[in-house]
């Protein structure tokens, strides 16, 4: 599936990432600027999330509370290899039925479980992006 969207369509775009996801594993793929943690802080804010949203880029991971659940929010970008995220214990927050979304996939694809969201964003401007969800 692609959409094709400008920032005032993210709220909605955000509701259609998460009415057709079949887990609570999001990936987000695309280059440094395309929007992925704009598009993490909205997905957050649709999930009833009041915390301030954030890359967590030296910190690997942040922790947001929902109404009743937590999405942990990851970012592998300086990650080196797989045993960096090993020792924040990466493979734990797996484990639980929380929402976990996961920036720089490709820095710990050994990791990544079987069922999860793929969520690619392409800028194609400015304003405008274009992302194609699979799974």
């Amino acid at each position: 599936m692609e959409i094709t969207y400008n920032i005032e369509q993210l709220p909605e775009v955000a509701e259609k990432i998460l009415k057709v996801s079949s887990t609570k594993t999001l990936l987000f793929y695309g280059e440094m600027g395309a929007g992925k943690t704009t598009l993490i802080k909205e997905l957050a804010k649709q999930l009833g999330s009041k915390d301030r949203v954030s890359s967590p880029t030296f910190s690997l991971v942040n922790e947001y509370q929902t109404e009743n659940d937590y999405i942990y929010h990851f970012d592998f970008h300086r990650v080196e290899d797989e045993i960096e995220a090993y020792d924040i214990g990466f493979e734990e927050y797996l484990q639980d039925n929380h929402w976990i979304f996961i920036e720089w996939p490709d820095q710990i694809k050994n990791l990544l479980p079987e069922k999860k969201t793929k969520i690619s964003i392409e800028k194609i401007s400015n304003h405008t992006r274009k992302i194609s969800i699979s799974f």
